[in-house]
């Protein structure tokens, strides 16, 4: 993984323009964040409550501390002028491999799998790449924040939650291990007696971790660090979500069993046929982290509108869900793909949550997902519905850093449009 992380960052500053570079971390005037800073004027879309039209929103050392229609204004402060705009929190893709892949079709720019069947100990945070060009892209359309998730095996490793901006990871990450991404071994057509294996083991393995979990608590003299077991010790205590890749409605039952029986805390990923068993998602309150919307009918029975609808079925069963574009390269369609649920009967302020307050509560972060005080100051400030593929992000704040709206996209728009 090390080396092919060596290679990922060799192609990166490579093929990656130095405007762009700049264009990463914010801009080359705006590198920390701000002291003080106020958006002033426009409406606040706090998510979390009302509209505040002509609102103002106060901006101190990348936090939120005051939010308001007549909220008193610092002195000294940064002030972006935001009458006729609107200001919205920053939107959360609940999933995606965002820095662990730049282009699908090359292989040395790629490393988001590992070998083998058991990988908790991996952590996505150690092999993003921050110069990558599909963060730039993306941010533009107005996600600030990401999942970022390893794949492979059965226990593909350590999710991170990081936001859209920064030269480093540790800049970037607000949760370096944000859960434990494991694929559930599909029973779908009846279980076979290499899944139903396959199950099992993933029962051992966490059973092992328990066991060396206890072992360690008791300081016994001749445990040996193991660092896969250690992994999963925030797991098994219910610190840390599992996140479990299902499709299937038989696998949904077969991955809330295993949960229920090995006391985790889990959420469910994919989840195709959510839309089958939403009393017993509702039962158990297990949220669910969709896939696109935009995506063909799975099998030949299904209505040609299912993956449009299903957001729709989970809103009306009180189910907690959140969008996800799980590729780093369609991350800047999240609204669209929010947008296209809307569509078809989703209520238009349950799609905007799903894309910014509930991801946020899913993967238990507090400081995301609303414009309020105390919260983390990630903010876009629009001419419209982000939802709307005609809104253009006019401002973009991320972490209190007011950050560059340039990227691969406009860079190439401008030097065509100037074609002779």
């Amino acid at each position: 993984m090390k080396r092919r992380l060596v290679v990922l960052l060799i192609l990166s500053v490579a093929f990656t323009p130095a405007a762009s570079c700049l264009g990463q971390a914010g801009s080359a005037k705006t590198g920390a964040a701000e002291d003080l800073l106020v958006i002033r004027g426009g409406t606040v879309h706090t998510v979390s409550g009302k509209d505040i039209p002509n609102g103002t929103v106060v901006v101190k050392n990348g936090s939120i501390v005051a939010v308001g229609a007549s909220v008193a204004i610092p002195p000294g402060a940064r002030t972006i002028d935001a009458r006729g705009l609107h200001v919205y929190p920053g939107m959360i893709d609940a999933r995606n491999n965002m820095g662990l892949t730049e282009i699908g079709s090359v292989r040395e720019t790629s490393d988001y799998a590992e070998l083998g069947d058991f990988n908790p100990h991996l952590m996505a945070a150690s092999a993003i790449n921050p110069a990558s060009e599909h963060i730039a892209v993306t941010r533009a359309n107005g996600i600030t924040t990401v999942l970022s998730c390893p794949s492979g095996g059965i226990i593909s490793g350590q999710a991170a939650l990081i936001n859209l901006a920064g030269w480093t990871i540790d800049e970037m990450a607000v949760r370096k291990s944000a859960g434990m991404i494991i694929n559930f071994p599909s029973l779908r057509g009846g279980a076979s007696s290499a899944e139903s294996r396959r199950v099992a083991e993933l029962r051992e393995f966490l059973e092992k971790a328990r066991h060396y979990a206890q072992a360690r608590a008791a300081e016994a003299p001749d445990i040996k660090r193991d660092l896969k077991l250690e992994a999963l010790i925030p797991v098994i205590k219910g610190d840390m979500p599992a996140l479990l890749s299902v499709s299937s409605a038989r696998d949904i039952r077969s991955a809330i069993e295993f949960a229920d029986k090995e006391k985790i805390k889990i959420v469910l990923t994919g989840a195709d046929e959510a839309w089958k068993e939403t009393d017993l998602l509702k039962k158990k309150n297990v949220p669910v982290i969709l896939g696109p919307t935009f995506e063909s009918p799975r099998r030949e029975d299904e209505p040609y509108d299912r993956a449009f609808t299903t957001a729709t079925d989970l809103y009306k069963a009180g189910i907690k869900f959140a969008f996800s574009t799980r590729r780093a390269s369609s991350a800047h369609d999240l609204p669209c793909q929010a947008a296209h649920a809307a569509a078809f009967g989703l209520p238009e302020e349950e799609a905007l949550k799903a894309v910014t307050l509930y991801p946020a509560e899913i993967l238990g972060v507090k400081e995301l997902g609303s414009i309020d005080a105390g919260k983390m100051a990630n903010l876009i400030v629009t001419d419209g519905d982000p939802l709307e593929s005609r809104t253009q992000v006019k401002h973009l704040v991320i972490h209190g850093r007011v950050t560059s709206t340039e990227n691969k996209h406009t860079q190439l728009y401008r030097k065509y449009m100037a074609r002779p």
